[in-house]
């Protein structure tokens, strides 16, 4: 890495593919590694205190294995009028949500931590993103899982690629957020550690 961190190894905390090739973007040489973190939410816990806690948790987990590194954690919490919204796992979860989302507001909570292994500073930011959703009848909703099967993604949908046709309107102050790791935010906090960004 060119900066004065350059002895920092940048360690991804996550094995999503999607968080992965965000991160790519910036073109900076980095690992990932898998975080081993109980991910249930807390009783009584609001979204936004449970994606900020898990994304820090995320971090935190790495620093024994990476002891001289820069360590993000990622956790995004989707929810729509109160229900909560994990990944679907298969067709018929993803059908419920998008029929359960039909004509209405979703709202996707991505946090971002970053963890200096060495000298303990952490860093945290929520991006909040809101998704509102078209009238979906049944049949539009089978062609785009036939087409886009997005049962790996909160909310079952993939506003990067088909999902997007779903969608009446998208309200963020960063789209990369929403497919799960905030290139804005994250970009100031590797700047915040002396990376060259760009």
């Amino acid at each position: 890495m060119s900066s004065t961190n350059s002895s920092l190894t940048l360690v991804l905390a996550s094995t999503s593919r999607y968080r992965r090739e965000l991160l790519e973007r910036l073109k900076l040489p980095f690992q990932t590694a898998s975080p081993e973190i109980d991910e249930a939410p807390l009783s009584g816990e609001v979204p936004e205190a449970t994606a900020a806690r898990l994304a820090l948790a995320k971090a935190e987990s790495m620093r024994a294995q990476f002891p001289r590194a820069l360590i993000i954690g990622s956790d995004q919490v989707a929810f729509c009028e109160g229900v909560r919204l994990d990944k679907p796992g298969d067709h018929a979860g993803a059908l419920r949500q998008l029929q359960h989302q039909s004509g209405r507001t979703v709202s996707f909570i991505t946090a971002v931590a970053l963890v200096n292994a060495t000298s303990g500073r952490k860093q945290t930011k929520l991006v909040p993103t809101e998704v509102r959703f078209r009238k979906l009848n049944d049949l539009e909703i089978k062609r785009y899982l036939d087409a886009e099967p997005a049962y790996d993604c909160a909310g079952s949908a993939k506003a990067e690629g088909l999902g997007i046709s779903l969608a009446n309107s998208i309200q963020s102050s960063d789209p990369t957020a929403l497919i799960g790791l905030p290139l804005i935010a994250l970009s100031e906090m590797l700047r915040n550690e002396n990376l060259l960004v760009p």
